[in-house]
């Protein structure tokens, strides 16, 4: 709060000095105090990390009594001052983020790290509960969740790179021509996450059916100059991160260190990881800044298979032979990520975004009887251009933008790890060696107008141009080499009929181009009775071909906000073509296992709602009640052997309530139930996981106006037995296949923040 002293001014003046910017009340109020505007550039604050809203209020000094023995009543006002009051309200991280995505024409929601931080962060699962239309389950505690968004990559199992998603930190891609590794996704360290689900991430590129996830780190602006936090409880787990966060002049830099061990509720479902995460930021004045990132991960996750839904019934904790034996695994030994972005705020209405980023994503799978080691070094780049302008008295916006993400070095090799399987051949004999090639360059250009007062039109268009190799090596030799140009629109409103409600709508095109493994897995198998290296029957000697994965989508929905209720709905309509699922040949059933390929035409719709409510509130103190619901009806159009059936593996009502209470004091709890109907678990829809209910609490407290937190969490409070991830085969014909994975039974686990600066 800043005071200054006036004589001369008016009150007319003041009541109309209430109406100006921030920053020319700060330049205003520094000339009448006979300093220059430099003076105010010691506040160590962007302006850009400021709301607009300061306000201004005068108020008069005491009064100076009249030293006549007559009671005048009149004070003499020529003399006294006046005060102006400045004040600032800091606009949280989060809150910018939405303030901005407020003008996309679509579905969109920003997740607060600091409301995730209240309980348990061990991995993205945590992080991503609670968004309607986002289906995310982690298995045995490990990173490699099964997620999907409207649909996308809903034939790709755990522990794969992920499908159908763009994923970025901090505006840059960690998605690649062969999908998105998943090891660095780390969810402590993060300030906010932003969810841009289906055709809404186009601002960014995004053009796959599921959008966007773009995780945005902290900085010095944000972080304690020294914190601590520790998580520990049920199956042997225990967390721990140190970081530290701070700003010197221009210069800012922010650190943090994980270290992870999870002992495991199933059998054979170990998992360890440590990582870095830093950041260091330059201000070389008001217009021009930079950020350098890099993160290191490494994590091993033990692998017990997949088990059937009796097993999981009757003992969710037992691992699928033979991979307990095998002592089956998968590691990441040690993910590199390097980036940085740039911004160029050219004048008051434009600026310019521009970075890259580096990728060194090593694999070792050490699950089946083979192995397989991989190699993965890509590179990125984005250009964004953004200007603000009024033509003929509209509002506009408009955005260029490049994106792309292009492998450098990508390959693949299978050895024999489990000789008795192969005929006692020695283990680490070369079985196959492929090597991958891809890119993908996407040109986007999009304008908003406000055509009439509070009616904004959107139009929007991208060029694609894809790219894809796939070279089978050893033993035999094959070449496939694809690519394809593409366009892609798009069309919006946005109706705001009062300061309450929005209305939104959107038709547009999306592009999901196969990743560059998938064709690898497309192709024929080796036939033992015909190669001389008999240990190869089974594996891919060739490459398929396969096509883009488009759809059309329609979507329509609203946000508002109305006595303590905010809410958000949207309904969705997608057509999609070539849909990239799992299927099965003639010559793949005879190998005893299903391929990728491009499936007849589907269709995706869905209901995605949210609803946040304030039930009670006295004396500071806060009762609560957050929902999300997602509806998902995806299944075959006109299928020859499938006909209209849906698509098995997501469930397809999802439900999520918490009933949260804030006390004044610091003291919060919480209770809330996940809630999922039975998930079809073949493609002839004969096969099932059942629905589950499952029940949760957490109590915590947090020391006012101190960064401490110590909270106690309780999960499945029921101890309910349930199949958290279905990854469906291809035809069940009444058996039970072992598709599933269980989620954890009940635990507690307690944690503990410290943060000073």
């Amino acid at each position: 709060m800043l005071r200054i002293p006036v004589n001369l001014l008016s009150s007319r003046y003041f009541s109309r000095s209430c109406f100006l910017s921030h920053r020319t009340t700060l330049v205003v109020s520094s000339y009448l105090l006979g300093f220059t505007p430099a003076a105010w550039a010691a506040d160590r604050t962007p302006l850009n990390h400021v709301k607009h809203s300061s306000k201004i209020h005068s108020a008069p000094l005491a009064r100076q009594k009249s030293s006549s023995k007559t009671t005048s009543k009149t004070p003499t006002t020529s003399s006294q001052p006046e005060v102006i009051s400045v004040s600032r309200h800091r606009m949280t991280p989060a809150a910018r983020a939405e303030a901005r995505l407020a003008s996309i024409p679509g579905a969109t929601s920003v997740i607060d790290a600091q409301k995730v931080l209240k309980g348990r962060n061990f991995t993205n699962a945590d992080a991503l509960s609670f968004q309607p239309g986002v289906f995310a389950q982690s298995s045995g505690g490990g990173d490699g969740l099964r997620i999907s968004i409207r649909g996308s990559g809903i034939a790709t199992g755990t522990n794969y790179f992920r499908s159908g998603l763009l994923m970025m930190f901090d505006g840059l891609p960690v998605t690649t021509p062969a999908g998105t590794p998943y090891e660095l996704f780390e969810p402590l360290g993060l300030r906010y996450t932003e969810v841009l689900r289906g055709a809404n991430a186009f601002d960014y590129g995004g053009m796959q059916l599921g959008g966007a996830l773009n995780y945005v780190s902290m900085t010095g602006y944000d972080a304690q100059r020294y914190q601590a936090r520790i998580e520990a409880g049920s199956f042997g787990y225990v967390k721990e991160q140190l970081s530290s966060g701070g700003v010197f002049g221009k210069f800012d830099y922010y650190i943090s260190a994980t270290n992870s061990y999870r002992g495991g509720y199933q059998n054979n479902t170990e998992a360890s990881s440590f990582g870095l995460n830093t950041n260091f930021g330059y201000r070389f004045n008001d217009r021009v800044s930079t950020r350098a990132f890099f993160r290191y991960r490494q994590t091993n996750n033990g692998y017990p298979g997949y088990l059937t839904r009796d097993q999981i019934l009757s003992n969710p904790k037992q691992a699928q032979s033979p991979y307990y034996e095998w002592g089956s695994h998968r590691t990441q030994p040690g993910t590199k990520y390097y980036g940085s972005m740039t911004t160029i705020r050219i004048d008051d209405h434009s600026k310019i975004e521009f970075g890259g980023n580096y990728q060194d994503a090593p694999i070792d799978i050490q699950q089946t009887a083979s192995s397989q080691i991989w190699g993965y070094k890509t590179i990125a780049g984005v250009l964004n251009y953004d200007r603000h302008d009024v033509l003929a008295g509209h509002k506009s916006d408009t955005q260029f933008g490049i994106l792309s993400y292009s492998d450098i070095e990508a390959w693949q090799r299978n050895r024999i790890r489990a000789s008795s399987v192969f005929g006692g051949l020695e283990n680490g004999t070369l079985l196959r060696n492929v090597k991958y090639g891809g890119t993908e360059n996407y040109f986007h250009l999009r304008n908003n107008t406000e055509v009439a007062h509070n009616l904004w039109l959107t139009a929007a268009g991208a060029l694609a141009f894809i790219k894809r190799t796939s070279d089978v090596t050893y033993p035999n030799h094959d070449y496939l080499h694809t690519g394809s140009v593409n366009f892609i629109p798009r069309a919006g409103f946005r109706y705001i009929p009062d300061e309450h409600v929005e209305i939104y709508g959107n038709v547009s095109r999306s592009l999901q181009p196969p990743n560059d493994w998938n064709y690898n897995y497309a192709g024929s198998y080796y036939n033992a009775a015909s190669y001389p290296l008999q240990a190869a029957a089974g594996e891919n000697s060739t490459s398929g071909r396969l096509r883009n994965q488009t759809a059309t989508t329609f979507e329509i929905g609203t946000t508002a906000h109305y006595f303590h209720n905010k809410w958000s709905v949207s309904y969705y309509h997608s057509s999609v073509h070539n849909e990239l699922l799992t299927v099965m040949t003639p010559e793949s059933l005879a190998a005893g296992t299903s391929i990728y390929g491009n499936a007849s035409a589907t269709m995706h719709q869905g209901v995605e709602a949210s609803l946040e409510t304030e039930l009670l509130k006295w004396a500071g103190n806060t009762l609560s009640l957050r929902q999300a619901y997602t509806y998902q009806d995806f299944r075959y159009k006109h299928d020859s052997v499938f006909g209209h059936n849906r698509l098995p593996g997501i469930p397809e009502h999802f439900y999520q309530g918490e009933v949260h209470l804030d006390m004044r004091n610091g003291f919060y709890a919480s209770f809330n139930a996940q809630v999922s109907s039975k998930v079809g678990a073949s493609y002839d829809m004969t096969y099932f996981a059942p629905s589950y209910h499952i029940y949760n609490a957490n109590i915590g407290y947090s020391w006012p106006k101190k960064h401490r937190e110590i909270f106690i969490s309780f999960n499945n409070l029921a101890n309910t037995h349930y199949a958290a991830i279905v990854v469906p085969g291809y035809q069940a014909a009444g058996k039970q296949l072992s598709v599933m994975q269980p989620g954890d039974g009940f635990g507690v686990f307690v944690g503990a923040s410290l943060g000073f600066d």
